[in-house]
């Protein structure tokens, strides 16, 4: 059966409003029940069996699903037309223009053809729409010889440069694309690649050099990569003064509407960067700026991005020690529906650490029983690494909860499904981790002696204070508070504290 569910989820409240207008338009014959539909599939509370009866009074299961695929491909059309109209306000404008020019052109009209044209350059230009303006470089070239006042080999120029962006975008979208199937197979299958080097021998095998002009969404692309290869490798540090740069670069010219939904993503790129880095107010600024642009075109994007927003500016306020504000942020989204199921696993989850952080390991734990997926269906939906911390905390939950047998057999099952591939990844760290958590679990008495500090001492291969990444810290200070005798939390912001670099 058609999922139209998450069809009309991607609509705003305004664009479900104006879908009503647009099927009452299209309707023929007032007894067509695809209005009717659409408002019970909007509200998203009753099953297909519970519609199909309230629409016809009884199971007519072949007439509901003939209605729900008219309501469908209505939707498809809906979503076309109002999308034909946004693009009028920019390329479809453009190329009304360059039609105008050839008319004129046609009719022996250079000159108003020219300033036709010329006008067309300028927004075509600011808006990096390469193949318009390919087309507005030929027709000037085409008719160069009947103006004058022109320069051809200036057109000529300007049309090579313009070729050499096209193309340039053409390659790192495919650059994009190769990254991001990469990605999916390390965060999603388990596989084991040297990300660095594939980014470095992409950029090399595609010509791809970083001082390079490019569009907005391109732009995006670069500094998506540049953040990608810092979450795979944990160094956020090194990509921050690229990420920014680049930013301050684009930011520079004018931004048209169609730049909207990648001016987010950029804005939550460097905002996450700096939250990782531990720069709460340089974070939480650039989340305003996100914010901002989330409220244009009537909250176009808003939805779309609701929860990463919220999410991230959550965990920015946590660890600001506002720990009460985070729980309050996030405590009403967790009841909520939404396409963005890995943020939403992801909220869970963080709920989950500011509870355990605060010790409502109750609490915690009846969040907790949400999860009755399997492992392999988390996998699929938020990834390795993402599996790996629930399990992990699942167990430190249980050990505070003294669920002896649960904690025997989550560490046996843990140990079994996931040590092969920390080893393959090369993060024994987690696995010398556990080891240390067991200790405690097995002789709680010892953790505070001076043999057992110092053996956590030897254990790990500490690196840079400012290097290290947020989330581990937050591991290690449940092991730090037991081994000091203090409160999680206090343990927790005094390492982040002393790791911080200025903002």
């Amino acid at each position: 059966m058609i999922d139209l569910n998450t069809l009309i989820s991607t609509l705003s409240a305004e664009e479900k409003q104006k879908l009503i207008v647009f099927l009452e338009k299209k309707n023929k014959r007032k007894d067509t029940k695809n209005i009717q539909l659409f408002k019970y599939l909007s509200k998203n509370t009753l099953t297909s069996q519970d519609i199909c009866l309230k629409i016809y009074g009884t199971e007519k299961a072949n007439s509901y699903h003939a209605l729900r695929k008219r309501l469908y491909h209505s939707i498809l059309d809906f979503i076309a037309s109002i999308s034909l109209q946004e693009e009028n306000s920019t390329d479809m404008q453009i190329i009304k223009y360059v039609l105008a020019a050839r008319k004129c052109l046609e009719y022996k009209q250079y000159k108003v053809a020219y300033k036709i044209l010329d006008k067309a350059e300028v927004i075509a230009s600011e808006h990096s729409l390469f193949p318009i303006l390919s087309e507005i470089y030929h027709t000037k070239i085409q008719y160069a010889y009947a103006n004058q006042t022109v320069s051809v080999e200036d057109i000529i120029s300007k049309f090579k440069k313009n070729q050499q962006n096209h193309f340039l975008e053409d390659e790192l979208n495919i650059v994009y694309a190769k990254v991001r199937q990469t990605l999916n197979n390390i965060t999603f299958k388990g596989d084991i690649i040297d990300f660095q080097t594939l980014i470095n021998n992409l950029f090399q095998e595609h010509n791809i050099e970083l001082k390079e002009s490019l569009s907005f969404k391109s732009l995006y692309q670069l500094m998506s990569i540049i953040g990608l290869s810092a979450f795979v490798t944990n160094d956020y540090l090194k990509t921050e003064p690229f990420l920014i740069n680049t930013y301050k670069s684009i930011i520079t010219s004018k931004q048209g509407q169609k730049s909207i939904y990648y001016h987010i993503q950029i804005l939550y790129l460097i905002a996450n960067t700096l939250f990782r880095n531990k720069k709460f107010e340089a974070s939480l600024s650039y989340l305003e700026m996100m914010h901002v642009e989330m409220q244009l075109q009537r909250k176009k994007y808003y939805n779309t991005f609701k929860l990463k927003y919220h999410l991230l500016l959550a965990l920015n306020y946590n660890y600001s020690n506002q720990q009460k504000k985070a729980i309050n942020l996030l405590e009403p989204l967790i009841s909520i529906k939404h396409n963005d199921t890995e943020s939403l696993l992801d909220i869970y989850l963080s709920l989950i650490v500011f509870y355990f952080q605060k010790r409502a390991f109750k609490k915690a734990n009846l969040l907790f029983s949400k999860f009755y997926h399997s492992d392999n269906w988390y996998t699929e939906k938020a990834g390795k690494e993402w599996i790996i911390k629930k399990n992990l905390i699942e167990i430190l939950l249980h050990i505070e909860l003294e669920n002896i047998d649960l904690v025997e057999s989550r560490l046996l099952s843990f140990k079994r499904t996931y040590f092969k591939y920390l080893k393959d990844i090369k993060q024994e760290r987690v696995i010398t981790y556990l080891s240390l958590v067991e200790v405690y679990y097995k002789k709680p008495e010892i953790v505070t002696t001076e043999n057992f500090k110092n053996k956590v001492e030897n254990a790990f291969e500490w690196i840079e204070k400012q290097r290290e990444d947020i989330f581990v810290m937050s591991f290690y200070a449940w092991l730090k508070s037991k081994m000091e005798k203090k409160d999680l939390f206090e343990v927790t912001l005094n390492l982040v504290r002393d790791s911080k670099t200025i903002d």
